[in-house]
């Protein structure tokens, strides 16, 4: 199964690209999408640069699954909307290519490629460059969205077998009368 990894970014989102038969993972492409030649304020501007990018980078690698970072929420609830932003173009792009999309936290995929959820960026990229047999360290964005691959070609089996045994209800949240679906 061919796997995209997305790790979103306003400036920089990266991506990577693994192929996975059973254990065995192969390296096929990483790099990433910069936004700097739209304006620092033009947010618009950005967020259509991320989603063509992703398209583009779906378009030439075909994969079959896609596996996205949750934002985490940050000191600045600003620069936390705006990631989120950034995320919702990566995801839109995604979807609308009819991709089956995944979500992992920063956690998950520290633990899924180093061993704990603690886990330095120069970690990331020193395993990430292990487990895929790489000549050298891939830049922080790439491993980081090459991790998310990795994390879901690890645990997206165990996921899809769950979910096919698990029938989700409907639960209604405590403080909202009509609920939220989980």
């Amino acid at each position: 199964m061919r796997i995209l990894g997305i790790d979103p970014g306003l400036v920089t989102t990266g991506f990577g690209v693994i192929e996975a038969d059973g254990p065995r993972l192969r390296y096929i492409a990483s790099g990433t999408i910069k936004t700097r030649e739209a304006a620092i304020g033009d947010l618009p501007g950005r967020i259509r640069i991320i989603f063509e990018g992703v398209r583009e980078v779906v378009a030439t690698w075909q994969p079959q699954a896609a596996a996205l970072e949750i934002v985490f929420v940050n000191v600045n609830p600003q620069s936390t909307l705006l990631l989120g932003q950034a995320r919702g173009a990566a995801l839109a792009a995604l979807v609308s290519a009819d991709l089956t999309v995944t979500e992992y936290t920063a956690v998950q995929m520290k633990k899924a490629v180093v061993g704990h959820g603690q886990a330095r960026k120069e970690q990331i990229q020193a395993m990430v460059a292990r487990l895929l047999q790489l000549p050298g360290e891939p830049g922080k964005d790439a491993a980081d969205a090459l991790g998310l691959a990795i994390a879901h070609a690890h645990a997206g089996g165990t996921f899809a077998a769950a979910a096919a045994s698990t029938t989700l209800t409907r639960r209604q949240h405590a403080q909202y009368k009509g609920g939220r679906i989980y």
